[in-house]
């Protein structure tokens, strides 16, 4: 009987794997359908374009690459494109004032944390050009600092059209760990619209931050001294 159950066991799961693979399939099928049918459609409406009409189409293509290239000139000409330290609180209300959006780190020498943000922004500085990174030492900007309620080190301030708008208070948004990924903080900053983000912001790159969703820790919630800075890192 045992014998006769086990091979009937088998014989659905073969039948299982057999209807899954076979759903599995005719949805690949569906799907290269569907991306053959909307090249053809392109294939067709050029096609049917007479010289003018392609003339006009390539004119289009080549105003828009010039005008992103035009662009990107000009964010490399206001800083964008490395990561970089500024020297003075009036420094930091140039940088904002003729960037749209930008990315402040404060730091302070002795936090180990900071050191391992640096190393993340500076990847992210060279891809997202768009935005300018920069940081500022806390220790010598106290009125930026008191302005902005600054007391966790690190703290990135986000800063959108000159004005702060988000912050990203040590590693709790990161995975609450000092080995995340670039790509945890990219997703981070992605989510506060201060890059542009082409990955999925409903789906973070490490586990533990979906059950908190994009409820992000803000700097009112934090247990802070009155005049000392508070370290996130341990090393401190």
């Amino acid at each position: 009987f045992n014998e006769l159950a086990a091979s009937h066991r088998k014989k659905m799961a073969n039948t299982s794997a057999e209807i899954f693979s076979k759903v599995l399939e005719a949805q690949m099928l569906q799907t290269t359908k569907v991306v053959e049918e909307q090249l053809d459609a392109e294939i067709q409406k050029l096609d049917q374009m007479d010289d003018d009409e392609l003339e006009l189409v390539k004119q289009r293509r080549l105003e828009a690459l010039k005008k992103a290239q035009k662009q990107k000139q000009e964010w490399l000409s206001k800083g964008h494109g490395e990561y970089r330290e500024i020297s003075s609180e009036r420094d930091f209300f140039q940088e904002v004032k003729e960037s749209k959006n930008v990315v402040c780190h404060f730091y302070r020498d002795t936090t180990f944390r900071c050191l391992i943000l640096d190393k993340h922004l500076t990847a992210l500085a060279k891809k997202h050009i768009e935005t300018k990174f920069i940081k500022l030492n806390a220790e010598k900007s106290p009125f930026l600092c008191e302005r902005l309620r600054i007391k966790v080190i690190p703290t990135l301030a986000l800063v959108k059209d000159g004005k702060t708008q988000d912050y990203v208070v040590g590693f709790t948004d990161l995975g609450n760990t000092d080995d995340f990924p670039t790509e945890a903080l990219e997703w981070r900053l992605g989510c506060a619209d201060i890059i542009n983000y082409s990955g999925n912001l409903m789906d973070p790159p490490f586990q533990n931050q979906k059950k908190f969703g994009t409820s992000f820790t803000k700097l009112d919630k934090k247990t802070i001294r009155e005049k000392n800075y508070d370290s996130d890192s341990d090393e401190d």
